[in-house]
């Protein structure tokens, strides 16, 4: 690889370390072909990329970033999964990671805090912006509901009574 090059890497990695809401570094030594191409698909469904790249290069591109702090992760055959959403790459790397022993799952960062496996783990677990998003709005909606029930209720009411008054007339 000539220098024009690994510079456009370094430059490449560094706008993903400093885009991506989590980074997860895993080895992958041992994984077929069509295993890798799998967890490609998986992170693409998921909002997210895998991208394999030289040790070196990754570090020379972490240096001043946030993320530094994983950067002796980076030793031998690794992989780096990541995604804007915080907790897409983090669940995508350990489902496959359950599912397939030879990827095993180092660490990575999420911003400036380092994560170790079980810190990926706890990212994975939680839940989706969407679903957060939506929980809260589910939370803020409950109370407009039982407010608006409580205020159509007299109304509600006035109008069964009304209805009953009509029925006795008409008989």
């Amino acid at each position: 690889m000539d220098r024009a090059r690994k510079e456009k890497v370094v430059e490449e990695l560094g706008q993903i370390f400093e885009s991506s809401g989590v980074v997860v570094v895993a080895r992958y030594a041992g994984l077929t072909v069509a295993e890798m191409q799998e967890l490609r698909a998986r992170m693409r469904e998921a909002g997210g990329s895998v991208r394999v790249a030289k040790n070196r290069l990754a570090k020379i591109a972490l240096e001043g970033k946030s993320g530094q702090v994983m950067a002796e992760l980076l030793k031998g055959m690794t992989v780096l999964a990541f995604s804007e959403d915080p907790t897409a790459a983090a669940r995508v790397a350990d489902r496959f990671a359950k599912d397939n022993p030879k990827f095993e799952v180092l660490g990575g960062a999420m911003g400036g805090t380092f994560l170790d496996p079980a810190g990926v783990k706890a990212v994975a677990d939680l839940p989706s912006r969407e679903e957060l998003i939506a929980s809260i709005v589910a939370c803020i909606g409950a109370p407009a509901a039982t407010l608006a029930g409580a205020i159509g209720a007299p109304a509600a009411g006035i109008a069964g009574i009304l209805s009953t008054l009509e029925e006795r007339e008409a008989a």
